[in-house]
């Protein structure tokens, strides 16, 4: 019977191999669960009554219905990644015409889907957008 002979070191270098691996792995494997990314911090009233708080950086609008909602849209349309633009009468691409409705559903194409909309948390007197 032959005899497989293993030394010490070696078998602690792929124990070790082992291990970095499946951590390496199970890193990317785990959800992201409660990994926030705060977007921008506004205060409740800078938000207009039936309009629209636009951060053209961040690619980001805040807007407020007729009652007290806040909600967060993505400025990216999700035809190619242009920049859109708010208006009085929605929200429109300007590269190639997509038109959304200010709660960021999609009324004409080229594009698919409606616009990203973001998590809103209210902090004290402060709005917190997450991605």
């Amino acid at each position: 019977m032959a005899t497989v002979r293993q030394s010490r070191k070696s078998f602690l270098f792929t124990l070790t191999a082992a291990i970095v691996a499946v951590m390496g792995v199970g890193r990317f494997l785990s959800p992201r669960i409660g990994r926030k990314k705060a977007l921008l911090t506004v205060s409740a009233a800078e938000v207009p009554h039936e309009g629209a708080l636009v951060y053209r950086e961040a690619r980001v609008a805040l807007f407020r219905d007729g009652g007290e909602e806040i909600y967060a849209l993505s400025l990216i349309c999700t035809h190619l990644g242009c920049t859109v633009t708010v208006t009085t009468a929605g929200i429109v691409c300007p590269c190639h015409g997509s038109v959304y409705d200010r709660r960021g559903g999609l009324l004409k194409g080229p594009a698919t889907r409606s616009l990203l909309r973001y998590r809103v948390e209210r902090q004290g007197e402060n709005l917190v957008v997450f991605a």
